[in-house]
C-alpha cells in the first residue's frame, strides 16, 4: 500500500510539474502572440459551479453597460474528474493569452504559472472577508498547507494588479499569505463587492420573501442560523456534525427556528431529522449565505469568515469550537482565536442553548461595533465602485453602451 500511494504521489507530482512548467506555459506563449483584446475579460472560478459572490456584481456591470467579450470558466475542482478539470485548466490558458483583463476569487498555480503580458491587467477579488484563519503561504508550516517547497516551486499568486480586502487592519495578512512583501501596494482596502448587497434598498425584504418561500413555518419566529467552515482539505471537504436539532429544538422550538447553511464546497451534509423538519431546515443548496444573513437574528458558525459580513448587522455571535485545539493545529489564525472572536466560544450544545436563553442581558453589541470597525470599515456599499474605477482602464469607456 505505501508503494502504491508513492506511485501515485509521483505520478500526480510529474503531472503537475510537467502541464505547469512546460505545456501550460507553452500553450500560453503561442497563445500570447496575438495581440491583447481590449475589450476581453476572463473570470474565473476554482471550486464553485457559477460565479462567486464577489465576481456577481462585477459581471452584472461589465455585460449590462458595456459591450465586452466577457468569459467565464470554471475549473470543478472537487466536483469533476481530473481529465475534464485539466481540459478546463487549458481552456482557462488560451482563454487568457489574449485577454486584457484577468478576474479570479482565488489562489491558483495554474493562473499563476504563466506570466502578465505587458498591458494585461489582473484582479483577485478574494473570496473571503477579514483575516481569520491562515490561508497561502502561511499555512506552510500547518497540515493543511502544501510544504514549502511546493508553494516556491508551484506559485499560486501571480502579478496582481489589485486584491480588494475588506479594512486597512488585515492588509499585512494578505501580503504574507500571497507573498506580496516586494509589492504591498497590490493589496488594497476598497472593501468587498459582495458586500453592497447589504446597503441595497429592497434587498432586505426581498431576502424574507424568499426565506418564507423556502421555510414558511418560520414566519413570526426568530432565525437562528448554523453556518460552519468545512473540515480537512478543500478536495474532499467534510462538515461538521455536532450541533443537536434534537435539543435545540425542545428548547426553542415554540419562539425560533433553526437554518443549516454548510460550506458550498462541502458535499455530503448531515440530514435534517425528518420528525423536526417545521424547526429545523438544511437551505445550503436553495438560499444564497447573503439572503440568510439578512433574515438571521442569530448566527452560530466556528472559523468561518462569513462572521465578518454578519458583523455589519451588529446581531449576536455564538462560536461552536468544540474542535479549537485540533483546528489550531490543522490551520491556525492570523489572530488570538479567543481574542478575536466578536462574541462567546463554546463546545457543547448546552453552553450554546444557556447563552441564548439568556441571550437578552448577555449580548454585547458594543463588542461587535467594535470588531466592525476594525475588519469592515471598508466595506460601505460603494466596494463596487471603487473596484471599477481603480481596476479597469478609462479605455473601457469607449465599449460603454450608449444607452447607459
Amino acid at each position: 500500500m505505501k508503494f502504491k500511494a508513492w506511485m501515485q504521489s509521483t505520478e500526480d507530482f510529474l503531472i503537475r510539474w510537467v502541464s505547469r512548467k512546460i505545456v501550460f506555459p507553452a500553450m500560453y506563449l503561442a497563445g500570447s502572440m496575438k495581440p491583447l483584446k481590449e475589450n476581453k475579460v476572463v473570470f474565473l472560478e476554482l471550486r464553485l459551479l457559477s460565479l462567486s459572490n464577489n465576481h456577481k456584481e462585477l459581471y452584472e456591470r461589465l455585460t449590462r453597460d458595456y459591450d465586452l467579450d466577457v468569459h467565464c470558466i470554471f475549473f470543478k475542482i472537487g466536483t469533476a474528474r481530473r481529465r475534464e478539470i485539466y481540459k478546463r485548466y487549458a481552456q482557462y490558458i488560451r482563454e487568457a493569452a489574449d485577454a486584457k483583463y484577468l478576474i479570479f476569487s482565488e489562489g491558483n498555480d495554474v493562473h499563476a504559472c504563466v506570466w502578465k503580458r505587458k498591458g494585461q491587467h489582473q484582479l483577485n477579488t478574494w473570496h473571503a472577508a477579514g483575516a481569520f484563519k491562515r490561508f497561502g503561504l502561511s499555512t506552510a508550516r500547518k497540515l493543511f498547507g502544501d510544504t514549502a517547497a511546493n508553494m516556491k516551486r508551484f506559485p499560486s499568486h501571480g502579478d496582481y494588479d489589485l486584491v480588494t480586502v475588506s479594512s486597512p487592519e488585515v492588509e499585512w495578512a494578505y501580503i504574507e499569505a500571497m507573498g506580496k512583501e516586494k509589492h504591498p501596494e497590490c493589496i488594497k482596502a476598497v472593501g468587498l463587492s459582495r458586500t453592497d448587497i447589504f446597503y441595497k434598498d429592497g434587498e432586505k425584504a426581498a431576502a424574507f420573501e424568499r426565506f418564507y418561500q423556502q421555510f414558511p413555518e418560520a414566519k413570526g419566529k426568530k432565525v437562528i442560523l448554523y453556518a460552519p467552515t468545512f473540515r480537512g482539505k478543500t478536495v474532499g471537504a467534510e462538515t461538521p456534525d455536532k450541533l443537536s436539532v434534537q435539543k435545540f429544538y425542545e428548547k426553542f422550538h415554540e419562539d425560533y427556528v433553526l437554518v443549516f447553511k454548510h460550506h458550498p464546497i462541502v458535499h455530503k451534509r448531515p440530514a435534517v431529522p425528518e420528525e423536526y423538519s417545521t424547526f429545523a431546515k438544511d437551505l445550503s443548496d436553495t438560499m444564497t449565505i447573503e439572503d440568510l444573513l439578512f433574515v438571521s437574528d442569530i448566527c452560530i458558525s466556528d472559523y468561518s469568515s462569513l462572521i465578518y459580513e454578519y458583523s455589519l448587522f451588529e446581531k449576536p455571535m455564538i462560536f461552536f469550537a468544540y474542535d479549537l485545539d485540533d483546528y489550531f493545529d490543522w490551520r491556525g489564525f492570523y489572530y488570538n482565536y479567543d481574542e478575536l472572536t466578536p462574541g462567546p466560544v463554546y463546545k457543547t450544545n448546552e453552553e450554546i442553548i444557556d447563552y441564548i436563553e439568556h441571550i437578552d442581558e448577555r449580548f454585547d453589541r458594543e463588542e461587535v461595533r467594535k470588531f466592525k470597525e476594525r475588519f469592515m470599515s471598508a466595506c460601505d456599499g460603494h466596494a463596487t465602485d471603487r473596484i471599477m474605477e481603480m481596476f479597469f482602464e478609462p479605455s473601457l469607456e469607449k465599449y460603454k453602451k450608449k444607452d447607459k
